[in-house]
């Protein structure tokens, strides 16, 4: 048995090419640091789903506005990839935004400040207790000279 079937293969190179081409390619200002994070291609090979990651940006709308940018410029990017790719079918193109890792970093964020704000609170609680316990000794002295 194969490790990697046809499709895999040719969404794997169709990755790499596109991520090239958004790089050298592609000029648009409206486009922002764009990634290609992972390409699904249809059994025969007559589509593809290509998952773009945007950088620098905190709001989806600019994103978004990204994969309409590059949803609009599909048949450039097809016939650059078409030079490219060897291939019998080019596949039809459409780019989505892939929020997965914005999302897992958002989460991390989410976690370290729990864990700080956490630590914080265990620190207090053990300097109320240190304050406690030297105002017991205080007493406990008070009481042995007495």
């Amino acid at each position: 048995m194969r490790e990697f079937s046809r499709t895999d293969r040719v969404g794997q190179q169709i990755q790499k090419e596109i991520a090239v081409i958004l790089q050298r390619e592609i000029k648009d200002p409206r486009l922002g640091m764009v990634t290609v994070s992972a390409v699904e291609v249809s059994r025969d090979l007559s589509y593809a789903k290509i998952f773009i990651t945007v950088f620098n940006t905190k709001d989806e709308d600019a994103a978004k506005q990204s994969a309409k940018v590059l949803n609009e410029a599909t048949g450039y990017i097809r016939s650059l990839l078409g030079k490219r790719i060897r291939a019998r079918i080019m596949p039809e193109l459409k780019f989505v935004v892939d929020n997965s890792l914005m999302e897992g970093m958002r989460i991390s964020n989410l976690v370290d400040t729990i864990i700080r704000e956490d630590n914080a609170k265990h620190v207090n609680e053990d300097s109320v207790d240190e304050a406690q316990n030297n105002d017991d000794n205080i007493e406990q002295a008070g009481d042995k000279d007495s």
